[in-house]
C-alpha cells in the first residue's frame, strides 16, 4: 500500500528480543548537570531580546561516495507540530470532530515523496473525556495523529517542554493515538521497558534491510513535574545516556541513528553555546548520523560538524522552526511564521556481497532545506514557500518573498536549498513497535 492509500498504511512487526535486551540505557537518567540553562528557557508566548551570535564550529566536507550508490533513500523532517486553539478551530470538522488534512494538505507531495518522514509532535493528546486545549497547557485531539499518518509521516519525536502538560495520562493518550495511527514514536514512554528502546524503522533497498534508529530528548518540562514514580516517562537531555542508547542501537543492528533534541532558547536564530556544545559532543561520539533540533520556533542554521561516524562529520539542523502553529510577529518574532523542511540523503556503496562487494556503511551524504510557512489567515495552511511565490489569497507575493529571504538568512549557506519534493526510492518503511512491557 502506498503513501497515497491512507487507510491501514502501516503494518507493524514484532520487535526482536535481541534489540530489547541490548537497548537498555535510560535517556531520562541524571540530567541536572547537563541542564544549567533550563532556568533561562522562556515560556511559550514571550519574545526575548536576541543574544549575541555564537560562532559555530568549522564544517568538514561532506563525504563523497566513490561509486554509484547501491542503497539510496531520503529522510525528511520538519519542525514543531504546535496546534494552538486557532489551529484547532480551522481543523474542526462538520461532524464536530477534527480533521487536520485541510491544514496540512499543501505539503502532501513533500511528505509523501520521502522514503522516511519524521515529525515532531510537541504537544500531548488530551486524555479521553477531557477537551482539547492550547497554550499554556496543551492537549490536542487524537485526530492530530491520524491526520499526520494520513499525510504520510512515519513517526514523530514526542519529547518536549510540553510533554507533561496533561500529566502521565497525556503521555499515555499521545502514544496510544500514535500507535492507533500506525506511527512510530520516541521521547516519551508508558513504561520503563518502552523508554529503554529507540524507535526503529526498516527499509528494504537493493535486497538489503536498512534499519534506522530514532532517539529523542528534551531540555525540560517548563517546570511541570514529571511523575516521581515514572521518571522514565520523558527523556531529558543527557549526552552520555544518548550516546549509550545510540551505541546500543548500533550494536543491535541499526545502520543509521537519527537524534531529535528539543532545546534550548525560544525565538533566537543563532544557536546558544549550550546547543553548540551538546551537538558537538554528540557528533564527537561517532555514533549519531544526523541531529534534528526543535523548540526555538524559528529556523536556525543547518551546519556540518566535525566528528560523526567514521570521522566523516555530522549534519545538524539546530532548529527547524514551526511546522504548524498560530505564531507570527503578532505574538512573537517574525520568523515564527516559517520553518524548515530538512531533506537528508542516505547512501551506501557496495551492498551486494554476492557480487564480491561487501555491504558498505550507510551514511548521510548531504542535506538540503526547504523554506515552509503557515498562512495563518488562510486557514493555517502549511506551504512550501517555493510553491506559492505568487502568493495566496491571504499572503501577497511580497510577503512570500520576505518570508523566504528570512528563512534563507537563518538557514545559512552550508547546505543547499531544495525547491522540489523528492521521490520514494522503494517500498515504505516498516515501523517496528517499541515493546511497552
Amino acid at each position: 500500500m502506498t503513501r497515497h492509500a491512507r487507510a491501514g498504511r502501516r503494518a507493524p512487526v514484532a520487535l526482536g528480543l535481541a534489540i530489547l535486551a541490548l537497548v537498555v540505557v535510560s535517556v531520562g537518567g541524571a540530567t541536572a548537570a547537563l541542564r544549567p540553562w533550563e532556568h533561562r528557557v522562556l515560556a511559550e508566548g514571550t519574545a526575548p531580546a536576541l543574544p549575541d551570535a555564537v560562532d559555530t564550529p568549522t564544517p568538514t566536507p561532506a563525504p563523497t561516495p566513490t561509486a554509484d550508490p547501491d542503497v539510496e533513500f531520503s529522510i525528511v523532517a520538519t519542525g514543531d507540530v504546535l496546534p494552538h486553539l486557532p489551529v484547532l478551530s480551522d481543523a474542526r470538522a462538520a461532524d464536530g470532530g477534527y480533521d487536520f488534512a485541510p491544514v496540512l494538505a499543501p505539503m502532501d507531495r513533500w511528505v509523501q515523496g520521502a522514503d522516511l518522514a519524521l515529525c515532531h509532535l510537541e504537544v500531548p493528546v488530551a486524555p479521553a473525556g477531557t477537551p482539547p486545549s492550547g497554550y499554556p497547557l496543551f492537549g490536542s485531539p487524537a485526530q492530530i495523529a491520524s491526520s499526520l499518518a494520513a499525510q504520510g509521516w512515519d513517526g514523530c519525536s514526542t519529547a518536549s517542554n510540553h510533554s507533561v502538560d496533561r500529566g502521565f495520562a497525556g503521555i499515555t493518550a499521545t502514544l496510544d493515538a500514535l500507535d492507533a495511527a500506525g506511527l512510530g514514536h520516541v521521547g516519551t514512554a508508558r513504561t520503563a521497558v518502552e523508554q529503554s528502546q529507540p524507535q526503529l524503522y526498516r527499509l528494504e533497498r537493493a535486497g538489503r534491510t536498512i534499519t534506522v534508529a530514532h532517539i529523542a530528548a528534551a531540555y525540560g518540562t517548563n517546570g511541570m513535574p514529571v511523575d516521581d514514580a515514572r521518571p522514565w516517562s520523558v527523556n531529558l537531555i543527557d549526552v552520555p545516556a544518548l550516546v549509550a542508547q545510540a551505541t546500543a542501537a548500533r550494536a543491535a543492528g541499526a545502520d543509521l541513528v537519527v537524534a531529535s533534541l528539543h532545546c534550548c532558547v525560544e525565538y533566537r536564530t543563532e544557536p546558544t553555546a549550550e546547543q553548540v556544545a551538546i551537538d558537538q559532543q554528540l557528533a564527537d561520539s561517532g555514533v549519531i548520523d544526523l541531529l534534528i533540533g526543535h523548540h526555538a520556533h524559528v529556523p536556525q542554521p543547518v551546519v556540518h560538524l566535525s566528528g560523526g561516524p567514521r570521522g566523516e562529520g555530522m549534519w545538524v539542523a539546530y532548529g527547524l522552526g514551526n511546522y504548524v502553529s498560530n505564531q507570527d510577529s503578532d505574538c512573537c518574532v517574525p520568523n515564527t511564521d516559517s520553518g524548515l523542511m530538512l531533506t537528508a540523503h542516505v547512501e551506501s556503496v557496495g551492498a551486494f556481497p554476492a557480487e564480491g562487494r561487501p555491504a558498505g556503511p550507510v551514511r548521510v551524504t548531504g542535506v538540503e532545506w526547504t523554506p515552509i510557512t503557515v498562512d495563518r489567515l488562510g486557514g493555517h495552511q502549511v506551504h512550501a514557500l517555493a510553491d506559492i511565490v505568487g502568493g495566496t489569497g491571504t499572503l501577497s507575493a511580497a510577503q512570500v518573498a520576505d518570508r523566504t529571504a528570512r528563512v534563507e538568512a537563518a538557514a545559512g549557506d552550508q547546505a543547499p536549498q531544495r525547491t522540489t519534493p523528492t521521490r520514494p526510492t522503494g517500498p515504505e518503511p516498516v515501523v517496528v513497535p517499541r515493546v511497552s512491557g
